[in-house]
């Protein structure tokens, strides 16, 4: 059957959600994860649904990707499918086709599992390896240690205070309760919680909100933050390994987290919830950013990296 690319619909956008849950599994390589399009609903679910294309053959799902940006496709596939010839090639044909609708013409970058066949076929077409980026890992087998600082779960009402800590703790950030609102009414919110450090003042000093895609399966942490008149304090370790617990108390048993590999408007990612694993990923040259995850446990994995096609 022919491979046939798709811009789902909003009634649509449940099948690729709940094709990125099955995917997920403990020993599957840094990927794209159901959070990842939950944090995008912040946007809106148009938007969302917009910003999302699947391959699929004879009504299977075989691969989903997010634009995560105008110039970024961050990409992954069933487990079954990352050495299938006909979807890589199909893959690179549409991503290297403007009028296919899902990368411009000029500078673009693609976010692929490692082991995917994509990127050698990509290679052969003149794609460049981009920046590394180093994933960490923590296991949730152990209880995680206390966090030392008051953590609360935010609900509709504590949105405002959740989205003024996001906007301090990143640069350029535009997040707002409104923004909130939209994330939480999407469905893959079901399966998260936004979590909110104070000090010993009472004063909101970080903020992250994490993803579960089920019992026994990677989870995600996307984004964390440290506002920016509270650093230094072991903030970010704190929030990190609240995290962490929380993703334990709902089953999984590792953790996983992994920064943008863009900095786009539209990024964000952290695994950790009610899964067997989650992710951390941060450009390796962010030793502070790598430094903090360590602290609250994570271990690095192998560096990664994207593909970029230069103009």
């Amino acid at each position: 059957m022919t491979i046939r690319l798709t811009t789902p619909g909003t009634n649509e956008l449940r099948v690729a959600v709940d094709a990125l849950r099955e995917w997920q599994h403990p020993d599957a390589p840094m990927q794209l994860h159901p959070g990842d399009l939950g944090w995008f609903r912040r946007f809106g679910e148009a938007a969302a649904a917009s910003a999302v294309r699947t391959w699929s053959r004879d009504g299977r799902v075989l691969a989903v990707g997010l634009l995560d940006g105008p110039d970024l496709l961050r990409l992954t596939t069933a487990p079954d499918a990352r050495r299938d010839g006909e979807l890589a090639h199909r893959i690179a044909h549409d991503v290297g086709e403007p009028a296919r609708g899902v990368l411009p013409g000029g500078e673009v970058f693609i976010e692929a599992p490692a082991d995917a066949l994509l990127h050698d076929v990509l290679g052969e077409h003149g794609w460049q390896d981009d920046e590394p980026w180093t994933p960490l890992r923590l296991d949730l087998a152990d209880p995680v240690p206390d966090p030392g600082v008051r953590v609360e779960v935010v609900g509709p009402a504590g949105a405002g205070t959740r989205a003024a800590v996001q906007r301090a703790a990143f640069d350029g950030s535009t997040f707002t309760d409104g923004h909130w609102h939209a994330m939480a009414a999407g469905p893959t919110y079901a399966d998260a919680r936004c979590l909110l450090a104070r000090d010993d003042r009472g004063e909101a000093v970080a903020v992250a909100t994490v993803w579960s895609a089920g019992p026994g399966k990677p989870g995600l942490l996307e984004p964390m933050g440290v506002h920016r008149e509270h650093r230094g304090h072991g903030h970010g370790r704190a929030i990190t390994a609240a995290a962490a617990g929380v993703l334990r108390a709902m089953g999984a048993s590792s953790a996983v987290v992994c920064t943008p590999s863009r900095n786009t408007a539209a990024a964000g990612v952290l695994r950790a919830m009610g899964a067997s694993s989650a992710v951390v990923c941060t450009p390796s040259r962010n030793t502070a950013a790598v430094a903090t995850y360590r602290s609250a446990g994570f271990r690095p994995l192998p560096e990664v990296r994207d593909r970029r096609r230069d103009a």
